[in-house]
């Protein structure tokens, strides 16, 4: 007969581990899973390989200045990185950070660009007459999505107005 061998308690899971155990059973996407491991790995690997549980609200602040200032990151960035230390002291390590200012990534300022009436002329006069000249068209005119304009019908376009 066989000795059976005695049942050992399960070996304590590594943090990564923890936190997809921890997104997954908060359904979280597998997606974003991936994308919070690498942030807090990352995080992990610019504080010299130290657990989180050692850091704090300092690092965290270091973390978030440096992806701005140096690595000069866009500010969606820097918040997807945040969101995951958040994430990881909050729902896997169950500690609160203090508050912390870190240096924050700038939005550019967004600016409409308009065309002049003669550049819409010889953009709407570029475009070969038939179905495809009639949607950029309507798309001008009516300011419609391209979508909406896609999926319109015959039936739905009186060209008589």
């Amino acid at each position: 007969m066989k000795k059976e061998k005695a049942a050992k308690p399960p070996p304590v899971s590594f943090l990564l581990d923890q936190v997809s155990d921890v997104m997954r059973l908060k359904h979280y996407s597998l997606r974003t899973e991936r994308t919070y491991v690498q942030w807090i790995k990352r995080f992990i690997f610019f504080h010299g390989k130290r657990h989180p549980r050692e850091m704090g609200a300092p690092e965290i602040e270091r973390f978030l200045t440096d992806l701005a200032v140096a690595k000069k990151v866009a500010a969606s960035t820097q918040n997807q990185a945040l969101n995951a230390l958040v994430f990881l002291y909050q729902q896997v390590l169950h500690l609160e950070v203090d508050e912390f200012s870190a240096v924050r990534a700038k939005r550019p300022a967004h600016l409409p660009g308009f065309l002049v009436k003669e550049e819409v002329q010889r953009l709407l006069a570029a475009v070969k007459p038939g179905t495809l000249n009639l949607m950029v068209r309507l798309l001008y005119g009516t300011g419609m999505r391209l979508m909406e304009c896609v999926r319109l019908r015959v039936k739905d376009v009186f060209l008589e107005q």
